[in-house]
């Protein structure tokens, strides 16, 4: 007793882009990045075991993460795949520095983007003292699993 009816109406659905995606474990290389219990890391050394008597030659991942710096390890068959990140990177236009921390930045087609909050480290010290001087600086920022942060700056030579 089914009818069909022209009235249905049906909620978008997301597009389902993943975050990662596979990469057999022994084709990653150093400079690569790799997805480390749920967080984006670079790889910054790469060792692979001989295969044993009991099956698979085993990769021994060491790298940091791309937002904190730190250091983290991973271990698992080379033959196996494992979870590669997306990662991007964007530059920008640093246009303003608010009074809470977070930055107003403008990119090449002039879409601006206000979600990102200046860096408590050395890069966004040295931010806030350029901007101070009234400099024009462009920021690099980073993005990677639903993330984003600024990770360099320059001064803007461009009038």
């Amino acid at each position: 007793m089914s009818e069909i009816d022209g009235d249905e109406e049906f909620q978008q659905a997301g597009a389902g882009a993943s975050l990662t995606y596979p990469m057999e474990a022994g084709k990653i290389r150093k400079g690569m990045y790799i997805n480390i219990k749920g967080h984006p890391c670079k790889v910054v050394d790469v060792s692979t075991s001989k295969t044993g008597k009991h099956g698979h030659a085993k990769a021994h991942f060491v790298a940091t993460e791309i937002f904190t710096n730190k250091k983290m390890e991973e271990l698992c068959p080379a033959s196996h795949n494992a979870e590669v990140p997306f990662v991007s990177k964007a530059q920008y236009l640093l246009i303003d520095i608010a009074d809470d921390g977070f930055v107003s930045l403008m990119d090449a087609d002039g879409n601006t983007k206000d979600d990102l909050e200046l860096p408590d480290d050395d890069v966004g010290r040295e931010i806030q003292a350029a901007f101070n001087d009234g400099d024009s600086i462009d920021v690099q920022v980073i993005s990677a699993m639903d993330t984003s942060k600024i990770i360099s700056w320059s001064k803007n030579t461009k009038d």
